[in-house]
């Protein structure tokens, strides 16, 4: 199955992370961007996700479809990027500000590209 295909508009994310002191963090992430079959991406608001990401490359992200019937993907995940600038930043701020609120997109700071290192079923 193609990673694009785990992935249904609608759906719900969240995103868990640690920093260096081990302090545990989880934070509810939209569908992420697809770059290709080893990459994802989020954008990222000031906070702890992208504190402890800076601090701790590893992740893992949760997916559960919009279906309601329990189907959906566990990702396990090592950080590649964060990048403050460029055309996938401007889209997701775009995209924030058009479907959450109008000041959302000035919220987005950062886009953390993610590889792929390991996909699961939920069950």
């Amino acid at each position: 199955m193609k990673l694009a295909e785990h992935f249904k508009e609608g759906g719900t994310g969240v995103m868990a992370t640690s920093g260096t002191g081990g302090a545990v963090n989880t934070a509810v992430y939209a569908v992420p961007h697809i770059i290709d079959e080893e990459t994802v991406a989020w954008g990222m608001t000031e906070g702890r996700t992208v504190r402890f990401t800076k601090e701790n490359p590893h992740a893992s992200y949760i997916y559960f479809t919009p279906d309601g019937k329990g189907k959906g993907v566990r990702l396990t995940l090592a950080l590649k990027t964060i990048e403050t600038s460029g055309n996938l930043l401007e889209k997701i701020q775009a995209r924030a500000s058009e479907t959450v609120h109008p000041q959302a997109g000035a919220a987005v700071k950062y886009v953390a590209r993610f590889r792929v290192v390991e996909t699961r079923p939920l069950f």
